[in-house]
């Protein structure tokens, strides 16, 4: 049975898959951002597929000047392909919903690609794209009752053709109304057992063509690169190194990272299960693949470590480790970007909507009435001074008016964000005007000449700042929020439950 379904899956070239792991983030895979290009202004979110070749399932949600087309185009952010994207396709607008607008595109090989958006309306025209990274996540095994339908049909069709055959052989030549002689009958069992054996070469060499096919597939199951993480005193040594010898072909080496606002990694280290310490650091790369760090005081215990880096064709990932901290560890000097909080334990209950900060501020979640997996939002924090008035001083935070982490509390999901999305601003960079890249006008507070580190925001900063975001799954999350004020760097703390 299993060798005849083999057969039929042949024969229909069919792949059947879903995910296992996830890429850029941590388990969050899709892609949230919103995009000013003129007068024009989209929160877009990208569905990646979890197959590659696979469909990615575009939606737009457009305000500012109304929209009266969007094109769009999948192609790869770096590369000769670059340079000739295939014909547009239209995205379809919403009859309920003018502003609205659903796509879908294939991907076709894994890497950095971007979706780029050609835009029409009362304002002209512009073009923006959006960097989405493309991998196949995982395989999965055909379904059992799937498997015996398949296995019966191909039975079925292989004693039906051994039939044909006999008949040929026995009745084809034979007057009508004559009876097959004896050596008729004996030819026809003949090349029926032929036949069998025939068909079975065939479906034994169906499948091992599909078992070869489906162990190359799997060579192409992301694997993210592994980190060794060595702790010396207070002296954090990440050891970033390929999971597989042919990851550097495949376009993540471990010495081709790019600076993304400013910084080569941008590490979360999350004290575990508590969640009670958390720390927004900044390691420096000290050889090939060794970054290495200072660590400032760290209360003892287990940490996660989550390593957001981009690569130089764009494609960012999040590296993910363990450290314990020992009793009494010496601490250095925080970095100048650096971000410290310690939150209540989890075991203590929810945090709620007011998060108190050490120097009398307060950061404030303008929390949805209800949140739902799947579902994308503009989560809005506001950050006021001791007199409960909006903060005054604000400056931007490594380029940005702000930065977040959503965190899934059992480990599964962790996605650093920013106001401008969930992509990282170095791929914006690259799909925008870079190598290359798009012919964008621009996102919000991002010029295309701006240098890659994105250590200055041109634009006034408002206490006030929303990120983009849906979460991939139902359960208890919490969210670290950092905003500036003065020489300040504030972390708030708020707990979300996801139905």
């Amino acid at each position: 049975m299993k060798l005849a379904s083999t057969f039929i899956l042949w024969l229909l070239l069919c792949l059947v898959a879903a995910p296992s792991a996830a890429h850029a983030h941590v388990g969050s895979k899709d892609v949230f951002e919103t995009v000013n290009t003129g007068p024009y202004k989209l929160y877009v979110t990208i569905r990646t597929p979890t197959v590659i070749p696979g469909v990615a399932t575009v939606e737009v949600r457009s305000s500012g000047a109304n929209i009266s087309s969007i094109h769009i185009t999948p192609l790869p952010i770096t590369g000769e392909a670059s340079k000739h994207p295939p014909t547009s396709d239209p995205m379809a607008r919403s009859a309920a919903d003018p502003a609205f607008f659903t796509g879908s595109l294939w991907m076709m090989a894994s890497g950095s690609w971007e979706v780029r958006f050609q835009i029409s309306g009362e304002a002209g025209e512009q073009t923006v794209s959006v960097p989405v990274p493309a991998v196949a996540l995982g395989t999965l095994k055909m379904q059992r009752g799937l498997g015996a339908v398949l296995g019966i049909l191909g039975l079925f069709l292989v004693v039906s053709m051994a039939g044909i055959v006999a008949a040929a052989v026995r009745d084809a030549r034979l007057k009508p109304g004559a009876v097959p002689s004896p050596d008729r009958r004996r030819r026809a069992v003949m090349a029926t057992a032929g036949s069998l054996v025939f068909m079975s070469l065939l479906v034994w060499g169906g499948a091992t063509w599909w078992n070869a096919e489906a162990a190359s597939y799997s060579l192409d199951v992301y694997q993210p690169l592994r980190v060794d993480p060595v702790l010396s005193d207070n002296v954090l040594d990440l050891n970033v190194r390929a999971f597989h010898p042919d990851s550097e072909r495949r376009g993540r080496s471990n010495s081709d990272f790019l600076p993304d606002h400013g910084h080569l990694m941008h590490l979360y280290a999350i004290r575990e299960p508590e969640m009670d310490a958390v720390f927004h650091l900044h390691p420096e790369l000290a050889g090939p693949g060794d970054f290495r760090i200072l660590l400032p005081a760290m209360p003892a215990g287990d940490y996660t470590l989550y390593g957001d880096v981009v690569h130089a064709s764009g494609f960012p990932e999040t590296l993910v480790s363990k450290v314990v901290v020992p009793e009494n560890m010496a601490g250095g000097r925080p970095g100048p970007d650096d971000a410290v909080a310690y939150p209540q334990p989890l075991s203590k209950g929810r945090l709620g909507d007011s998060y108190k900060l050490p120097d009398g501020y307060v950061m404030v979640w303008d929390r949805p009435s209800t949140l739902t997996a799947n579902t994308g939002y503009s989560f809005r924090f506001r950050l006021l001074d001791g007199s409960g008035k909006p903060a005054a001083d604000m400056q931007p935070y490594m380029g940005m008016a702000g930065h977040a982490a959503f965190v899934k509390t059992d480990g599964t999901v962790f996605a650093h964000t920013h106001p401008e999305g969930s992509a990282a601003m170095a791929a914006l960079m690259l799909a925008n005007g870079g190598e290359g890249g798009g012919h964008a006008t621009g996102h919000e507070g991002m010029s295309m000449d701006m240098p890659m580190d994105m250590s200055e925001h041109a634009e006034p900063v408002s206490s006030t700042v929303e990120f983009p975001y849906g979460f991939p799954s139902a359960g208890p999350y919490r969210i670290f929020v950092q905003m500036k004020h003065g020489t300040t760097i504030e972390t708030g703390a708020f707990d979300a439950l996801v139905q």
